[in-house]
């Protein structure tokens, strides 16, 4: 696994040992960032379930200036922080060695607000689904925040009927899907 493009580009990244993590593929996340690069400068980046934060970290070596990570595995967390080392990007970052909720709120506290959230929780876990709910009455995200899900093709986004967002495109693969969500304007 390695960056794709930007001032990081070609580094290689590692992946927490002994972790239950599916890194994005190098042509996935090409693709998610071609989607992106219109919305990545200057703006700040949330990155939940991070795993190795290879995500947030191709997004900080793409423009983005700023970058929180959030992942409760402490093998995760030392990843990422030898990752953003790595790359040089470590004064860009911060990461928030938390579950995604309890780190929710401690941005809320701290006034920070992101651009862009991206998440890639652990497949059939719902666990996307807390993200969401707990999102949508937080003061992290503007009203045009992109939120992109890394999920199972079979997850069901159902309960978005009931919420502020609803999903606006979906890029599908072989096996998962990026989901791209919105909060309605209404």
């Amino acid at each position: 696994m390695r960056v794709i493009a930007g001032k990081a580009k070609r580094l290689i990244l590692k992946t927490p040992q002994g972790y239950d993590t599916r890194p994005t593929t190098d042509r996935i996340k090409e693709t998610l960032f071609n989607m992106l690069v219109p919305y990545l400068a200057d703006i700040d980046f949330l990155d939940l379930f991070s795993g190795s934060g290879a995500i947030g970290i191709e997004a900080l070596s793409r423009g983005a200036k700023y970058a929180a990570f959030v992942d409760k595995d402490r093998a995760a967390q030392e990843c990422i922080k030898s990752n953003l080392k790595n790359t040089k990007l470590d004064s860009q970052a911060e990461i928030y060695p938390m579950g995604v909720l309890e780190a929710i709120k401690a941005l809320e506290i701290k006034g920070k607000v992101f651009d862009i959230v991206f998440m890639d929780p652990p497949y059939e876990s719902n666990l996307e689904k807390d993200a969401l709910l707990a999102l949508q009455n937080s003061n992290i995200i503007y009203c045009d925040t992109i939120i992109i899900v890394e999920t199972s093709k079979q997850t069901s986004f159902d309960y978005l009927d009931n919420t502020k967002f609803r999903i606006y495109k979906k890029k599908e693969y072989k096996s998962n899907q990026h989901v791209f969500i919105e909060m309605v304007h209404k």
